[in-house]
């Protein structure tokens, strides 16, 4: 009986690793960080559809050392304007309050700090809820992806007191 509990028990692990590990044929997402004018801030990032949420693994460098940066998905993939204003607002399809990731309440372009290392470097890697790659009002695919200058307070709204935007990218397919 004990051995028969035990399969049990192993086939259940199996099936919910099998419902949030990343497929083959998920969704993913891609979006090259360029510097605004006058800055040096760089990066990339990588977004790929886990079960209901959406894996965010971002890599950036030249930000202030060992300072937080805001970090957010905006309304539009429009990084032409040189100062990142052309991405509009945060995107927040929902119409909730700006607030920090993990909260109930705050948009679905809210997304965690870069908290750059000594060298200037920072790596977000987090799974998220609210946005997806997949049709829908949440999808982010054709977004802009923004790095601030100061980090995020999540009180002031609309948009977290944060400072310039220093790096702009467009979040595409593929």
């Amino acid at each position: 009986m004990k051995t028969l509990t035990a399969v049990a028990a192993a086939a259940a692990a199996l099936l919910a690793a099998c419902q949030t590990a990343p497929r083959a044929d998920a969704p993913r997402a891609t979006a090259q960080l360029q510097p605004t004018k006058g800055n040096k801030t760089f990066g990339e990032a990588t977004f790929e559809q886990v079960g209901g949420k959406v894996r965010v693994v971002i890599f950036v460098q030249g930000l202030r050392p060992e300072q937080d940066h805001g970090l957010h998905i905006h309304e539009v993939g429009d990084c032409s304007s040189g100062d990142g204003m052309s991405a509009k607002d945060h995107f927040n399809p929902f119409g909730k309050a700006h607030g920090p990731q993990g909260g109930s309440d705050r948009h679905a372009g809210d997304l965690p700090a870069l908290k750059a290392n000594k060298e200037g470097r920072a790596k977000v890697d987090i799974e998220v809820d609210l946005i997806t790659l997949t049709a829908g009002p949440g999808n982010i695919v054709g977004r802009g992806l923004i790095v601030h200058a100061s980090p995020d307070d999540y009180r002031t709204q609309p948009g977290g007191n944060s400072g310039a935007r220093i790096a702009c990218g467009v979040i595409q397919a593929g």
